[in-house]
């Protein structure tokens, strides 16, 4: 019931979001017709997102299934990673304050799924296919190099390994978050870290299309900026799997782009 009742929770509050984002980026009138005209524009962009939705089946069932594959092959490199930047996290966390952990466990949490999802709104309501196929390109990119990573390198989160110098600021301020990502996340996949690349993707994302939606990049480069700091702040991730992440984002959307043009 804990479960069923934060999931909830969480929907109403991302799809409220989602819903004033709408109104107030893309405008009543154009989600009118895109609502008119939704099943050509998902057609043209079907494809890309078939491969996507296959994408992410297997990432589920690999992860579901995947952890004695994971130690059979993968390497763990959480030793090296704590070698290499000590107790960063931690100094992160030294800035702490309420209002600051109130705020990032908000982004996320809600601002995270928001970043994801509002984009499929956005790109849908265009009239051309190309940005929503990009989209796409960029999230499968994503979730299909992570997974790799994830598979070869086993690493365990700051406030796993040093949990006397780092503390799961997420889950004591707002335990039952940890019902939710428990179900998709693993403590050892924590390298890369895919909140910082997809949110990073969503801002490069934004950024490329300010000249349809010039309000939208105001909104997701704060966001995004504010997820990646996020992953640090709340002890979830090492600064290394940040940098990673970032640089896998902007390879994604640099080869999403390239995967449209020849495509198209």
């Amino acid at each position: 019931m804990a479960l069923l009742s934060f999931t909830a929770k969480t929907l109403v509050v991302v799809l409220s979001l989602v819903g004033v984002a709408s109104v107030a980026i893309v405008g009543p009138r154009q989600l009118e017709a895109t609502v008119r005209s939704l099943r050509d524009r998902v057609r043209a962009a079907g494809p890309s997102i078939g491969v996507l939705g296959v994408v992410l089946v297997i990432n589920s069932l690999v992860r579901e299934a995947g952890g004695d594959l994971m130690w059979m092959i993968g390497i763990n490199i959480t030793g090296y990673i704590h070698s290499v930047e000590g107790a960063f996290v931690a100094d992160v966390q030294s800035l702490a304050t309420p209002m600051l952990t109130e705020y990032f466990s908000f982004i996320y949490v809600y601002g995270y799924a928001f970043l994801l999802i509002f984009p499929v709104v956005l790109y849908l309501a265009l009239e051309s296919a190309e940005s929503l196929r990009e989209m796409t390109m960029a999230y499968t990119l994503n979730y299909a190099i992570g997974l790799v990573f994830y598979v070869l390198f086993i690493s365990f989160g700051p406030r796993n390994l040093i949990a006397d110098q780092v503390q799961s600021l997420l889950y004591t301020d707002w335990p039952k978050a940890q019902l939710i990502t428990s179900q998709v996340n693993r403590n050892t996949n924590v390298f890369p870290s895919l909140h910082s690349s997809l949110s990073v993707t969503v801002a490069l994302l934004a950024y490329r299309t300010r000249e349809h939606y010039p309000k939208w990049p105001v909104v997701a480069i704060p966001m995004a900026v504010s997820v990646v700091i996020a992953t640090m702040y709340l002890g979830i991730h090492w600064g290394t799997d940040v940098v990673t992440g970032v640089a896998l984002g902007v390879f994604s959307v640099y080869a999403a782009e390239r995967i449209r043009k020849r495509t198209s």
